[in-house]
């Protein structure tokens, strides 16, 4: 996505030059987000974009996978031969963690690509027995889909609870229960030791039966590419942008879910891997490269409010901000109920928010998080006031 939002946003911008989009897929660009329920139901045969690529002047590269970059050449090779730039964006999105000695294992699936998702589609079709390993939220967007298909299914988590390294503990217990609501047995506090014939083996010596295994237990930057490259890596292993999104090296930039950036709002670097990031940040680079063929242009810093949301157990979920600076909690309606938000406060003023089931909460709230306001704690606790109102 971020690849193909830099080419419109740089058509937009007024970019003359020509635009090559390099993708190792064979597919046209497609939507990653209806992978994990439409497609995997059957209720689309795929996502890809409504994009006019050829009237915008864009040229498609498929199925040409870059294995190293040049700069001081203003080079990338590919499988089938080098292609030079003027500018480079590295776009290469995330790549899912696999399982530990599960590599190529019949039944053993991951979920990030078009493939995998066809791949899936007949297992739950055939209402397969099924074991999701990791219960973050691809893992919940999973189970909440084979459990829709009739598939019987029991997610396994190392973390005493699901989305342990998304939100804090006290916000993730009540989402436990969502899993049992829907039929999914959660087993949490389990370490799975090894993928068997016809099932999973913890390391406790339990034996969970499967007709397939799906594997959610994370994602990281795909940048092995670029080791060696000069193209300095942070070390979660993203591409270390600067706030305006250029890499280390001259005439190179990076966006989306490959990219970490500096955020001056939260004092700290960014690594984002949601949809709405590949959304805003290639904008910014086009902005920039565009404005800087313009004399006395000083660039434009890319600082968002982090966005992402999640359909899950019949649960609309989403969140904004980054809380991992605050220093007080709020809660905004019964988190025991279908409909309820939590704030997250740094010195009395409103940095992250989490909303359950109240699209409201969360369309004010990220306008108060990107104004800096301070909040009415009294008012902010009250479910039937606005929150935009809960403003001191």
């Amino acid at each position: 996505m971020a690849g193909v939002q830099t080419a419109v946003a740089l058509r937009e911008e007024g970019w003359p030059g020509a635009i090559t989009l390099i993708g190792a897929e064979p597919h046209p660009p497609y939507d990653r987000p209806p992978l994990s329920k439409a497609v995997l139901l059957g209720t689309a045969e795929g996502s890809a974009y409504d994009v006019d690529f050829a009237g915008l002047g864009v040229e498609l590269q498929l199925g040409r996978e870059v294995t190293g970059v040049h700069p001081e050449e203003h080079r990338v090779d590919t499988v089938t031969g080098p292609l030079h730039y003027d500018h480079l964006v590295i776009a290469t999105g995330a790549e899912p963690i696999a399982l530990p000695g599960s590599a190529d294992l019949p039944g053993v699936h991951l979920l990030r690509t078009l493939d995998d998702a066809e791949r899936l589609r007949p297992v739950l079709a055939n209402r397969h027995d099924i074991v999701v390993v990791g219960a973050g939220w691809i893992g919940a967007e999973f189970a909440t889909a084979a459990r829709e298909a009739g598939c019987t299914v029991t997610v396994v988590e190392a973390a005493e609870l699901p989305l342990a390294g998304a939100l804090p503990p006290e916000v993730a217990v009540f989402m436990a229960g969502w899993y049992l609501d829907s039929g999914a047995e959660l087993v949490t506090g389990a370490h799975v030791a090894a993928v068997e014939e016809g099932g999973v083996r913890l390391a406790d010596g339990r034996r969970l039966r499967a007709d397939a295994v799906v594997v959610g237990i994370g994602a990281r930057p795909a940048t092995g590419w670029l080791k060696g490259s000069g193209v300095e890596l942070a070390a979660d292993g993203s591409v270390k942008a600067d706030e305006r999104l250029r890499a280390s090296a001259p005439d190179v930039y990076a966006v989306g879910d490959c990219a970490s950036f500096p955020s001056a709002r939260y004092g700290r670097r960014l690594l984002v891997h949601h949809w709405d990031n590949a959304l805003q940040g290639p904008r910014t680079v086009a902005a920039n490269l565009v404005g800087f063929q313009q004399p006395r242009f000083a660039g434009l810093a890319y600082d968002p409010v982090p966005y992402f949301w999640s359909e899950q157990f019949g649960r609309f979920v989403q969140y904004a901000g980054d809380h991992g600076g605050a220093d007080e909690v709020l809660w905004r309606g019964d988190p025991s109920g279908a409909a309820w938000t939590v704030l997250w406060l740094r010195e009395g003023v409103l940095v992250a928010l989490l909303a359950v089931g109240r699209p409201r909460d969360l369309a004010q709230g990220r306008k108060l998080i990107e104004s800096g306001a301070a909040i009415d704690r009294t008012a902010a606790v009250d479910p039937s006031v606005a929150l935009k109102s809960a403003v001191l």
